[in-house]
């Protein structure tokens, strides 16, 4: 595959999940890092790595959060994000609430339970039900 055929793929697929995100990058990093944010999110990781064979996108956006959530507080915006495209996905509450427990195991309850918590906050701004 090209890397134009990967980005118009990552295009269509990020404002699928994240309506807007690619402007958004344009608009926060462009001036600082022309041709790269964007590019990189868009084109590498939706276009590439999000579109790949092997396992299903639900399944994908799964793995993100939970690897997310294990990783921290630092990763709030990209994990709340995350949460809101797989529920665009089809995950459910509890799905994403399970892979985000899940990585209490690897991260630590504290992870665990802020990562929850900015769950909760998507779920909420949603209108997502438990």
């Amino acid at each position: 595959m090209t890397a134009d055929a990967a980005y118009q793929r990552g295009r269509a697929l990020a404002e699928h999940l994240n309506p807007g995100m690619e402007v958004a990058l344009r608009d926060r990093y462009g001036r600082w890092l022309p041709d790269a944010v964007a590019e990189t999110v868009v084109g590498h990781g939706m276009g590439e790595v999000y579109a790949r064979e092997g396992l299903d996108l639900k399944t994908r956006l799964l793995v993100t959060v939970g690897a997310l959530a294990a990783m921290g507080g630092q990763t709030r915006p990209q994990l709340k994000v995350n949460v809101a495209s797989a529920l665009r996905a089809g995950a459910s509450a509890r799905e994403i609430c399970e892979a985000i427990f899940q990585m209490h195991l690897y991260g630590g309850m504290p992870a665990a339970i802020n990562a929850l918590n900015a769950a909760i906050e998507v779920f909420e701004a949603e209108g997502t039900s438990p």
